[in-house]
């Protein structure tokens, strides 16, 4: 296990480079992303130009999280309409990069009305790029103001869950700024924590097949000094035998209209031992990530991974002999089966935490009265 001791305090030291950001040089405007990828060893940016680039850094995975796919995806359309691509065509494309993660065509769709709307009523291409471009700020600077509210009633939960204090957080994947405009979801509430002294540990799972606990997480746990220990998937049983996980925290892709949890695969077997071990299992996810118009887990399309990526393994500098370009691990020929997601039932989940507020116990009805909540704020 690799662990990482924390100075407890007020730590807001910058995370490094943004995960993403809108440029406009004299050559024309551009969307960077930090390419996640290539975490932790090197901090790379990805320069975007065109909407195809941007497609094939979302499906690599250089550019990632349920809320920042949302916001590339506006600036995608924006990136489209200013530089004189197919908008329509670009929007499509980028809607479906990834087909589980419901905020990427959220964010699409949003830029992608505000582009229409302005182009009907104007008439003018320029007006309504910038009417795209606009819309993805506001996406963007909304996510950014929900990651704080996300992390404040995620804090307050956990005090009433566990009042002794002394959080131990198992968390899975990567939650933190780097799926955010803001510092993330379920990580910004591990974070919040941790700087009011109340975390006492937080268990990182490395999160199979592209290991972004191990490369994500625990990149984003060293640089805000947390005390963090790193742990394969399999072991996560062990810690709840032996009573160290006082509460699991997890992200989610897309939450369907009765509780259903779509989030990196790993994530329902956590579930089940919290649930057997009694230990709150708490999903933190912005309002955007609620689909009402998927009714059950089972209507979630669960995106299939390449089996290169579970038969192969990448390291930098290394000379490459498999197929996705890694160092072969398995016999030449094996099959892999990698979903990227699974589903999580609603009575499984002690509690959704969003911006807008906590939803316990989970239903189909609380969901619903949250997201109408969450539209009559947006409209006022």
């Amino acid at each position: 296990m690799a662990d990482q001791d924390a100075r407890n305090g007020e730590d807001k030291r910058p995370t490094g480079i943004p995960a993403l950001r809108w440029e406009e040089p004299p050559e024309g405007p551009v969307l960077v992303l930090l390419d996640q990828t290539r975490l932790p060893a090197e901090e790379v940016e990805l320069v975007c130009t065109d909407p195809a680039v941007l497609v094939e850094a979302i499906r690599s995975l250089a550019v990632r999280g349920a809320p920042l796919l949302g916001i590339a995806g506006g600036y995608g359309v924006a990136l489209a309409a200013v530089r004189g691509f197919e908008v329509e065509e670009a929007a499509a494309a980028l809607a479906g990069a990834r087909p589980t993660a419901v905020n990427l065509a959220v964010g699409v769709r949003r830029a992608q009305a505000a582009h229409r709307e302005a182009l009907a009523r104007t008439g003018d291409t320029r007006q309504a790029a910038q009417a795209a471009l606009s819309a993805a700020r506001a996406l963007h600077r909304e996510d950014t103001e929900a990651s704080a509210r996300m992390a404040a009633h995620g804090l307050a939960l956990l005090d009433e869950l566990l009042p002794a204090g002394g959080h131990r957080v198992l968390t899975h994947c990567n939650t933190g700024s780097l799926v955010s405009g803001g510092e993330g979801t379920a990580f910004a509430v591990a974070l919040a924590a941790h700087r009011s002294g109340r975390l006492r540990r937080l268990w990182v799972d490395e999160t199979r097949p592209l290991l972004q606990g191990a490369r994500l997480t625990a990149y984003e746990a060293a640089r805000n000094d947390m005390a963090y220990t790193l742990l394969t998937d399999n072991a996560a049983g062990s810690l709840f035998a032996a009573g160290e996980v006082d509460a699991v925290l997890i992200g989610a892709d897309r939450i369907a209209a009765d509780g259903s949890v779509a989030n990196k695969v790993g994530s329902y077997p956590l579930a089940v031992l919290a649930r057997y071990h009694h230990v709150p299992f708490v999903v933190v996810a912005p309002v955007t990530t609620v689909d009402p118009d998927t009714p059950d887990g089972a209507s979630i399309e669960v995106e299939q991974r390449p089996g290169y990526e579970v038969t192969e393994v990448t390291a930098p500098q290394v000379p490459v002999a498999g197929a996705g370009g890694g160092i072969p691990v398995a016999p030449l020929g094996t099959q892999a089966y990698n979903p990227a997601f699974d589903v999580t039932p609603p009575e499984l989940v002690t509690a959704i935490v969003t911006e807008e507020g906590v939803v316990s116990p989970v239903t189909t009805e609380a969901l619903a009265s949250l997201c109408a909540r969450s539209r009559q704020v947006t409209i006022s």
